[in-house]
């Protein structure tokens, strides 16, 4: 069901138990009004048989003042008067009519106000029960009560019928942007980043409104981010191959070519026995096989950092650091390596070796350090924390990093992490990568 049709419901289920309640009291009322009304006209018809019954003991005429009495109350509304023992003398209020019709019969009984009888005994000379007998008769007076409900049950109807209607309206007003930005998400979901909502809202879906705009702008952002990262590792990839290829054919090509020449040199040179000159064409065929495999480790080495795979991140980091110790031995290097990272999976392996290997890289050929420390370890549950700080001269501007650190950065973001670079107050650059992984603890340094 939705939001619209539960709060009309609400409000109709609201709204008829307002009107049981008001009918309920208001029967309670009602009840107590018309068992007042109708004592009092009996009591106000009494004082006026007991007057007439006086006048008679003075000596009047008692049979046309009784026929009189009885006269005087045609028109009254709540009572019926007769002589006993006389039921041709007797008068009964009119019984009034309603554009609503007759009340009810739950409504009759819900007033519930029985008849009340009253007799004034009359002296009369030769009639020794005469009697003016009053009776109450509720019906006008429950007529009234049951027009006046009918009115309030009319209004209250009317209003009702408004209120829903002006609710269906207004919600269906007030939704309409939620509708609008429903639309919007299924466009989102679909890829359409460029999609935007607007327009006149309420202070409380302005903001939801404005959330949304910078989402989508976001992830507009991001989706132009990883199509132009997806397109510059394509253009890496291929350019990688191409220089692999053409490695593999410069380099190894000539050596298996010569490989074969060798062979078939050595094959016939033991055929003629000739093993003197076979056993030289054997060592060329040794050395262009060193050739080549030096050749496709350096190959493999470019794909792959070397015994990452074999070894894991703390020995391949060490290597690396050992490296540039043997290379500038008057740098302090310092490397800490939490044993937990050992093994967060081959993409955050790679991806924080290449961060140590550029940053370290770039360190010495712009920074001129005295000191060098890389720190890497559980910052979170699930994340990595990787950090390279010198105290060389730095960047001349840190907002405008170069290839090296785009390119890193480009690694972090498609990993969904975080780069961030900080020049301290001394001197130096510190470079800090945080990346999502699994998570262990534990700490070591080496």
């Amino acid at each position: 069901m939705s939001l619209r049709l539960r709060l009309i419901g609400l409000v109709a289920v609201v709204l008829v138990l307002s009107l049981f309640v008001g009918a309920a009291i208001a029967g309670f009322n009602a009840s107590g009004s018309v068992g007042t009304e109708m004592r009092s006209a009996l009591q106000v018809g009494r004082r006026a048989a007991e007057t007439v019954a006086e006048a008679i003991s003075a000596g009047a005429d008692p049979q046309r003042t009784l026929a009189r009495f009885v006269a005087a109350f045609d028109g009254n509304r709540h009572l019926r008067a007769s002589l006993a023992g006389e039921p041709g003398v007797a008068v009964a209020p009119a019984a009034e009519t309603s554009p609503f019709g007759e009340p009810p019969g739950w409504f009759a009984r819900l007033i519930g106000v029985p008849g009340m009888t009253g007799r004034v005994a009359v002296a009369i000379p030769g009639r020794p029960d005469a009697a003016i007998v009053l009776e109450t008769d509720p019906h006008n007076e429950t007529l009234d009560v049951w027009n006046g409900f009918a009115d309030t049950v009319i209004v209250l109807a009317l209003f009702s019928g408004l209120t829903i209607a002006l609710i269906y309206l207004f919600t269906g007003r007030a939704l309409r942007p939620l509708y609008r930005l429903a639309a919007a998400l299924e466009q989102i979901g679909q890829g359409d980043y460029g999609i935007r909502v607007g327009g006149r809202l309420t202070p409380e879906l302005a903001r939801l409104h404005d959330s949304f705009n910078r989402m989508a702008g976001r992830l507009a952002a991001a989706d132009a981010d990883n199509r132009r990262l997806t397109e510059q590792l394509l253009t890496v990839q291929e350019r990688e191959r191409g220089e692999i290829a053409r490695d593999l054919h410069d380099e190894v090509g000539p050596y298996l070519f010569a490989i074969n020449l060798d062979a078939a040199a050595v094959a016939r040179l033991l055929h003629e026995r000739r093993s003197e000159a076979a056993l030289e064409h054997l060592r060329l065929i040794v050395e262009s096989v060193d050739h080549a495999q030096r050749e496709l480790r350096s190959a493999v080495r470019r794909l792959r950092p070397a015994g990452l795979a074999e070894f894991g991140l703390p020995a391949a980091i060490g290597d690396l650091i050992q490296f540039w110790r043997r290379r500038h031995p008057e740098i302090e290097f310092r490397v800490a390596v939490a044993p937990d990272c050992a093994a967060l999976g081959e993409l955050v392996d790679t991806t924080v070796y290449r961060i140590v290997q550029e940053s370290v890289s770039n360190a010495l050929r712009h920074g001129a350090p005295t000191r060098i420390v890389v720190r890497i370890g559980r910052e979170a549950e699930d994340c990595v924390a990787v950090e390279v700080a010198d105290d060389g001269t730095g960047m001349a501007d840190a907002a405008d990093p170069g290839f090296g650190l785009r390119g890193m950065a480009e690694r972090v973001r498609a990993l969904g992490g975080r780069l961030h670079l900080d020049k301290p107050r001394g001197s130096g650059l510190k470079v800090t990568a945080r990346l999502p992984c699994r998570a262990q603890a534990g700490d070591v340094a080496t």
